[in-house]
């Protein structure tokens, strides 16, 4: 359901969106070499640029100092009122071009709810935020708090990181084995980070709780930051997706379902689909039912089948292999979708798929996704 972002805002967004023309009006950009079209638009900016611009005393080309930098106190004022949200836009001043685009798109989704799977501005979940803020500034991260920890380059400490790295944190009750991250966040500087918490909760811009157990840095390059709509960014490490059906696969994914789809039959754009409806591709999730990993195993059908329900490269085989005897001992696609839902007995008892709850939009969906007719 779509709501109403103004009735979501945080107190210290709206208080910087409402002084936005104040701080305009102070702002301090010279004549030569920045034409009034190309200065920050977005409040975050203006305040950053304004609180920290070289004063229009100082002479044309002439680098800024900590000597010869002005700093506005009206600014720094109406900015220390605005709580933790301004504290963020003034980590920026401290950050890389990369890290400022960061945060700053970041920063445009403070108050959105958190919606577990959710990935766009009217839900999002930690790793659905990371990837989306990424993508709004063209890079593509994989899905899922896991596998963007293995993107971009390691950072020793949080007294190492700078504005723009990814905190990754041990799960709670994400339910990601020990070890395995089950919660990200975009560090801002100062100690604080935005994150989407958890159910309940809205992006928010909040002290890191802990010392992380990994931190990594994209190798983001960002040209043309003072005309942020036409920003280019790269990023090494991430792998491409593969477009499987309808559904993107995200690329250290790519190789296992094509693989496991040639071992076992399993057409790999439907072991696409039912990957994605169960996990949203995301190895460390914990069902409230209890299913596990990316492709939601119970504990017992792991146990049975001897696969590692948390390890992609066990659970995505077993997953096709189940899917191929499900469609062995039902003869179709439909019932094999529909036990791998409901399981095995409910298929038998209902004589195909079952006409009750969830289960037919289930398997109907997954067909549509993985260009398969219904009923196949």
């Amino acid at each position: 359901m779509l709501i109403d972002q103004t009735m979501a805002v945080p107190p210290g967004v709206a208080q910087i969106q409402a002084q936005f023309a104040q701080f305009a009006q102070f702002a301090q950009y010279p004549t030569a070499g920045i034409s009034a079209l190309s200065a920050p638009s977005d409040p975050f900016s203006v305040l950053l640029d304004a609180a920290t611009y070289p004063s229009s005393t100082e002479s044309p080309g002439t680098s800024p100092t900590s000597s010869s930098s002005a700093v506005n106190p009206q600014l720094v004022s109406l900015a220390n009122a605005s709580s933790s949200t301004a504290e963020a836009a003034h980590a920026l001043a401290g950050s890389t071009s990369s890290g400022s685009a960061i945060v700053s798109e970041a920063s445009k989704f403070l108050g959105v709810p958190y919606l577990w799977g959710g990935t766009s501005p009217s839900g999002f979940d930690c790793s659905g935020l990371v990837q989306y803020v990424f993508g709004q500034l063209g890079v593509q991260l994989p899905r899922g708090s896991v596998a963007q920890s293995e993107v971009g380059d390691p950072v020793a400490s949080l007294a190492e990181a700078q504005p723009g790295d990814l905190l990754f944190f041990e799960p709670g009750q994400n339910g990601a084995p020990p070890g395995k991250p089950g919660h990200v966040g975009i560090y801002v500087g100062n100690g604080e980070m935005i994150d989407a918490p958890e159910t309940g909760e809205t992006v928010q811009v909040q002290p890191v709780p802990c010392q992380p157990l990994a931190i990594r840095r994209l190798n983001v390059t960002v040209t043309g930051v003072t005309d942020r709509d036409n920003a280019t960014t790269t990023v090494a490490g991430a792998p491409d997706d593969v477009q499987m059906g309808e559904i993107s696969v995200p690329g250290q994914y790519a190789g296992l379902v094509e693989q496991a789809s040639s071992k076992s039959g399993t057409p790999a754009s439907l072991l696409a689909a039912i990957l994605y409806n169960e996990s949203r591709f995301q190895p460390a999730v914990v069902s409230s039912a209890g299913a596990e990993g990316i492709a939601q195993f119970m504990p017992a059908t792991a146990a049975a089948n001897g696969v590692n329900a948390f390890d992609p490269s066990s659970a995505i085989p077993g997953a096709a292999n189940l899917l191929a005897q499900f469609h062995t001992a039902f003869g179709s696609w439909s019932d094999a979708i529909a036990a791998y839902a409901a399981g095995g007995g409910a298929v038998e008892e209902a004589g195909g798929v079952p006409e009750d709850g969830t289960t037919p939009a289930y398997v109907a969906k997954t067909l549509a996704e993985a260009g398969m007719a219904p009923g196949s």
